[in-house]
Parts: structure tokens; sequence; C-alpha cells
């Protein structure tokens, strides 16, 4: 019985590394990850004191669909450098704020995105529109299907702009 169970073992593993290796030999592992659709805001630390929120507009082919969008700390990686071949970094704020804005069937076309950022108590203080062209991506890498489109702007200098 108990060689029955290795030589049961060893075709299981036999078979998966066949699978694996048929995949491999396809050009790569295309997993299910997805992407969200949508535009990416950034709000450059010069321009992010006191934003909280932003009301996100996207309008194409005489139709707008708005999003509210809570902003969150943006941070960056600090190399920290490496001792005994281990390496580390931290994470810091930049001072800048960023979120994100999701659309439903946001097309490849070119598109009107207005961003009004808000501080606390909803008080206003940016309003902006700019023209983008969203992109599909390819969540998975190249010859894995397209995931969705997605834009990005930037907030900088009092100024709303394709990222």
């Amino acid at each position: 019985m108990r060689a029955g169970v290795h030589g049961f073992g060893a075709l299981i593993l036999v078979g998966a590394v066949a699978g694996c290796a048929s995949t491999f030999g396809g050009g790569g592992v295309c997993t299910e990850i997805g992407v969200p659709v949508g535009v990416s805001l950034d709000v450059a630390p010069s321009d992010a004191a006191g934003a909280r929120s932003a009301e996100v507009e996207v309008c194409w082919d005489g139709r707008c669909r708005g999003s509210e969008v809570e902003l969150s700390e943006s941070t960056e990686s600090v190399d920290e450098g490496c001792e005994d071949g281990a390496c580390t970094a931290r994470s810091v704020p930049t001072g800048g704020r960023h979120g994100f804005a999701f659309v439903d069937a946001l097309p490849t076309d070119p598109v009107e995105v207005g961003v009004v950022l808000l501080g606390d108590g909803g008080t206003e203080l940016f309003t902006g529109t700019t023209t983008v062209t969203p992109q599909m991506l390819e969540a998975n890498g190249p010859g894995c299907a397209e995931g969705g489109p997605q834009a990005g702007v930037v907030v900088e200098d009092g100024t709303l702009r394709e990222r």
C-alpha cells in the first residue's frame, strides 16, 4: 500500500510539472488580477495643503459620470541601505495626496476630466478641467488579456494636467 501512495504522489508531481512546462512554454502565466477602471488623481505637495477629498467628473459622448474620492497621504520609499545581505527601506510621507475615481464603461477615446479639491467642511480649494486619453492596461503583462482602461491626472502648481 505504501508504494502505491508514493507512486500516486509521483504521478501528481509529474502532471504538475508537465502542466507548468506547457504554461511557461507559452510565454508565461496569466493570473486573475483585475484592473480597476477609472481615473487616478495625484495632488502634488504644493497643492495638497488642506485637501481631504475630491469630486471627479469624467465626460465623453455628451454624458458625464461623477465620483467622490477620498484622498490618502502619498508616500515614497527611502532606501536605508544594506547590512549583512539584508536591505531595508521605509515609507515616508511626501506631503502629497492621492485617490482613485472608479468610472464604469470608461472608453479609450479622449475624455474630459474635471476635478474639485475639497477641504474640511467641503470648502473648495481647487477647480480644474483637462482632457486625457485612457489607456488599456495589461495587469498580468504582455500576452495576457487586457484588464481595462485607466487614465491619470495630477494637480500641480495650481493646474490640472494628464499624468
